[in-house]
């Protein structure tokens, strides 16, 4: 799509900063019912420089063509099909937005910087180390793409780094190429160290993706939450948050699993078992911060739709702000027992008391009839 489309298109929609480079990014408020481009800049645009600067700049950009190759699977995170019949017909689609943007098309070196100015958000990466590129330049906002397993390595070693870069910058963090059957990774391995954007697999359905669910839940399901304030403070070093150090306690939620029902009426008499009622379980899990993390479950109750648990559990969270809670019902089977609802829910906003509480498929649409009768019960340190 060229610079000409996109401003006929987009019209007066299309947001652009007013110079090259933006210092500060535009607040979401300012941002409402606008359209803002985020890419790397076009080649062109670099080429033309590099006509310009013929002299000067041979070598740099000779490192910048070199390492770009070197990384392109990384940085633009190709996804393989799951079959190799599949890849002919798929391997120019499969791809992310780093590839597949409007670089693709090609403009003149004339019009080339006219297009560039369009790019309100510029991606792609510096040179150097992860350590490098992760050192917040104040003169200049941009964004970074991390695959899942570039931001564990630096995660274990340069945490701090990554939270200093997110309170001016924005991160982009993927699942890593490896994952040919569209599996996600845990979403809090971005949201712990402030990336705003953490990309998924949509079809890739499973516990994972319902905490992505579960957590643009908050702030009336908008799309949009703030970060908490540990996230964002910059004032001293000593102050900064670090998601892998062991924290008080906050709060201690308590949560109890009574009753549930609508199995009946949204399943099939024989969806579970053939002969006989199903033997149901719920699966209670908080997850977090990795000190925040537990898993607790009910016991069976055999042979019954309207299963009563009457169990409570307890959950002591370091880091509240970011903790979600998973709750899953399974049928017990010898076998591999079977999927029955599931809902995540964001603890802060948690509605305290007794609450009936809908379940929702794999692919998180909301069941009908089935609800869980709960309680929940926060006490405040």
């Amino acid at each position: 799509m060229s610079m000409q489309k996109a401003t006929q298109i987009f019209g007066d929609m299309l947001y652009y900063p007013k110079t090259d480079y933006l210092t500060e990014f535009p607040s979401p408020e300012s941002l409402k019912n606008l359209v803002v481009i985020s890419t790397k800049p076009p080649k062109e645009y670099a080429h033309s420089n590099s006509v310009m600067d013929k002299g000067s700049n041979n070598n740099h950009m000779q490192n910048e063509s070199e390492l770009s190759s070197g990384e392109e699977e990384e940085l633009w995170n190709v996804e393989l099909p799951d079959s190799m019949a599949q890849l002919t017909t798929e391997e120019n689609q499969n791809v992310s937005d780093e590839d597949t943007n409007i670089c693709d098309f090609k403009p003149s070196q004339q019009n080339a910087p006219e297009y560039k100015h369009l790019i309100a958000i510029h991606g792609g990466k510096s040179k150097g180390s992860v350590k490098d590129r992760l050192k917040a330049d104040s003169e200049v906002v941009k964004r970074l793409s991390l695959s899942e397993k570039k931001l564990k390595s630096a995660s274990e070693s340069h945490g701090k780094d990554i939270i200093r870069f997110t309170q001016k910058n924005i991160l982009r963090v993927y699942p890593k190429g490896e994952r040919i059957k569209s599996t996600n990774f845990r979403p809090h391995l971005g949201w712990m160290y402030g990336a705003q954007m953490v990309a998924f697999n949509m079809q890739g359905h499973g516990k994972s993706l319902w905490l992505m669910q579960g957590m643009f839940r908050a702030n009336g399901g908008c799309g949009y939450l703030r970060k908490p304030e540990f996230l964002t403070r910059t004032n001293s070093h000593e102050d900064e948050f670090d998601p892998r150090r062991t924290l008080p306690v906050k709060q201690t939620l308590r949560v109890n699993v009574y009753l549930g029902v609508g199995w009946r009426s949204d399943f099939g008499a024989t969806h579970f078992d053939l002969f006989s009622p199903p033997d149901f379980y719920t699966k209670v899990c908080l997850v977090g911060v990795p000190t925040d993390c537990v898993k607790k479950r009910t016991r069976v109750i055999k042979d019954n739709w309207l299963p009563v648990w009457d169990e409570e559990f307890e959950f002591p969270l370091t880091v509240p702000e970011l903790a979600l809670l998973r709750i899953e019902v399974k049928d017990k089977d010898k076998g591999k027992d079977d999927f029955a609802g599931q809902t995540c829910l964001p603890v802060s906003e948690l509605r305290l008391g007794f609450r009936s509480v809908a379940l929702h498929d794999r692919k998180g649409k909301k069941f009908k009839s089935v609800k869980l009768l709960m309680r929940f019960q926060l006490e405040i340190f």
